[in-house]
């Protein structure tokens, strides 16, 4: 039977602390773990993250490329199955908004070919990609401006 009041860790589970500094005895006398000398032995010693000992940094040497699009994160992607689930059969940004298809702070949306398209849609100021245009077209829509 089980005591509540003997009830104790699993021997191994809980180890105590290292007390660093504490004697030779301890194991982590003397130099306390930090071997001899140098920089990062001494108490404020550091060097900043990518410093290396004053040669060019990797980060500085390697060159930069590409960028990223200020407008990627206004332009919203609508798939073709978003487009079949609306009941609108003109649909723009406004519709879009209302029907939260695409985020409020969207500037412009681009419909993709994802999906399939089986009812017509008249779609005004919206970008496509080449396989949603057709898909809109071999479905009796149009696309314009």
């Amino acid at each position: 039977m089980k005591m509540l009041n003997k009830l104790k860790p699993t021997t191994g589970s809980k180890t105590a602390r290292k007390r660093v500094a504490r004697g030779i005895g301890s194991g982590l006398g003397k130099t306390a773990g930090r071997g001899h000398k140098g920089q990062k032995a001494r108490s404020g010693g550091y060097h900043k993250v990518g410093f290396e000992g004053g040669q060019m940094p990797i980060q500085r040497r390697l060159p930069k490329r590409g960028f990223t699009s200020a407008l990627k994160s206004l332009t919203a992607e609508v798939r073709l199955s978003d487009i079949e689930k609306m009941k609108e059969t003109e649909i723009d940004l406004a519709v879009l908004k209302a029907a939260n298809v695409v985020p409020a702070q969207a500037q412009t949306a681009k419909l993709i070919k994802s999906g399939s398209l089986t009812r017509k849609v008249a779609l005004k100021g919206l970008l496509a990609s080449k396989g949603a245009r057709e898909a809109v077209a071999a479905a009796g829509g149009s696309i314009g401006e």
